[in-house]
């Protein structure tokens, strides 16, 4: 482009930004006030700043920094001088950072280096100074406890044991509706490298006899157990990556105990850096990848656990949970973020609640039995159903999925996400026998799939008689006229939003169900 004409556009753009009217920020959801948590642990220092207090909270900046305090305390008993400079400057950024996004509370948290290292106080006063509040220092019972709130949080209704391993510690908390007590083991990955001085046979007996004391008050055969912290994510997503799952998302990510107690050995044995998806691994977390599977096969030989839970989620949003009206924690953390996103992205987000009451009323008259989870899931759907409007009509479908499938969604299994998936795919590219489904279905069932296709087929009547507005679809009726056969029924003033498109849409439904559907106008 000639430099004359550039000069000409770049003028326009100056004078439409110059008299553009100030627009609020439609991408969030702006009754809600940031928050922070600031948690200092003995291998990183993160902040994480969420859009507000809530049960399903969105993050609106994260960012960690490996500055290693705890390197070092097994031996010495104090924080590195080094390490401590590191952590005060990434602490600084943050508190600017914390201004900056309009943050109205922050949290500071610190853990296993801060509470044992005899320099630990003198390094709580300077983040406290620089904050100008006061740090909370957590016990190794009240890191178990926040852990567990945080997978209390991110699940729905868990049972089982939840283990938390950061640098300096790895703390065990049963979890049944109540939190039991909880125990802390100076098992991080960090101290135990020190310990054993690199030797992974050493650091085997150091966790065996450490386990071997351990009292625990609660039960752990043939339950879950949940892993939080970031070196036991990592070898989540090396298994993902070595398993070729097809759904590369971390959260609620499930594996047969003695099939993971396996993996771990093999990484004990061989190491790490001939494993495929190594390189999504920071350099600093890779040497303690050997630790986190030792601590982990120990760990779940011990408890004789049944099946191994990634979480996403741990101390920090336990934390917030904590913070949480009763009521609020009452609320399904999944329910929540798809009707936010709802509120940000459909068109008509009361429409969405009539999808949701309507394939409740619709799937009881089918006769179709659903799980709680199944319920949960339909649930949601409807409020993910309008996602894709404004992609091009061609690549609704794929980027509805898209959004599923990376969504910061919590309280789903990996099926519920297929179900998801599968709904809002068949929504928008249809139910024929030549149409393939997302590439991540077959982590569902056969019973799920046959329910997410009929909730699409649903959906697919549906919009076509609301014009995705709400105020029609309360008003259509379903009714069972014999064992196999039903009736959708449209008011008469209404008569004229029938017609050919909508007629071929209910006999899909119809197929779908396995029922006869006839139409009454009137």
């Amino acid at each position: 482009m000639p430099p004359s004409s550039l000069r000409i556009v770049r003028s326009a753009i100056s004078e439409t930004l110059r008299y553009r009217p100030e627009i609020g920020a439609q991408g969030r959801l702006g009754q809600r006030i940031p928050v922070a948590v600031v948690d200092i642990g003995s291998n990183s220092v993160r902040q994480v700043i969420y859009e507000g207090l809530a049960r399903a909270p969105a993050v609106l900046f994260n960012e960690k920094v490996l500055c290693g305090l705890g390197r070092g305390i097994a031996s010495t008993g104090r924080l590195d001088d080094q390490a401590v400079e590191r952590s005060i400057a990434a602490l600084r950024r943050f508190h600017a950072l914390g201004r900056q996004a309009g943050v109205s509370q922050t949290h500071i948290l610190a853990t296993a280096a801060a509470r044992d290292a005899a320099n630990g106080p003198d390094f709580i006063a300077r983040v406290e100074a620089l904050f100008g509040q006061k740090v909370l220092v957590l016990s190794g019972r009240e890191e178990a406890m926040y852990s567990a709130w945080g997978i209390r949080s991110g699940f729905h209704k868990p049972e089982g044991i939840v283990g938390d391993m950061g640098g300096g510690s790895v703390e065990l908390v049963g979890i049944n509706g109540e939190i039991e007590d909880g125990i802390t083991l100076p098992l991080g990955g960090l101290r135990l490298a020190e310990m054993s001085e690199g030797a992974l046979p050493k650091a085997k007996t150091l966790v065996r006899q450490s386990l071997k004391k351990a009292s625990l008050g609660w039960p752990g055969e043939a339950r879950n157990f949940y892993a939080v912290g970031g070196t036991w994510r990592s070898l989540f997503k090396l298994h993902i990556a070595n398993t070729h799952h097809p759904l590369n998302v971390i959260h609620d990510y499930v594996v047969d105990a003695r099939r993971f107690t396996a993996f771990c050995n093999r990484v004990i044995a061989k190491g790490v850096d001939n494993f495929a998806g190594i390189e999504a691994v920071s350099r600093n977390r890779r040497a303690l990848l050997p630790y986190g599977a030792l601590v982990m096969a120990e760990i779940l030989k011990m408890t004789k656990a049944q099946s191994v839970i990634a979480s996403s989620l741990g101390v920090r949003e336990g934390v917030l949970y904590s913070l949480l009206s009763e009521e609020e924690k009452a609320k399904d953390s999944l329910i929540e973020a798809a009707r936010d996103m709802s509120v940000l992205i459909a068109r008509s987000p009361r429409h969405s609640d009539e999808l949701a009451e309507w394939s409740g009323m619709a799937f009881e008259q089918l006769g179709v039995e659903e799980t709680e989870d199944e319920a949960r899931w339909r649930v949601a759907s409807c409020y993910l159903a309008d996602i894709g409007w404004r992609s091009h009509p061609d690549f609704r479908a794929q980027q509805s999925v898209s959004v599923i499938s990376n969504a910061g969604f919590v309280g789903i299994t990996h099926e519920g996400r297929a179900y998801l998936a599968i709904a809002s795919y068949h929504r928008y590219q249809g139910l024929g026998s030549k149409v393939v489904g997302p590439d991540f279905a077959s982590l569902a069932s056969p019973r799920v799939q046959a329910r997410a296709r009929l909730l699409a087929a649903v959906f697919r009547v549906l919009y076509l008689y609301s014009a995705s507005m709400p105020g029609v679809i309360p008003r259509l009726g379903l009714a069972r006229t014999g064992a196999d056969s039903l009736q959708l029924q449209v008011p008469g003033d209404i008569a004229e939003l029938c017609g050919e498109r909508p007629n071929e849409r209910l006999s899909q439904l119809a197929r779908e169900a396995g029922k006869t559907i006839e139409l009454k106008v009137g």
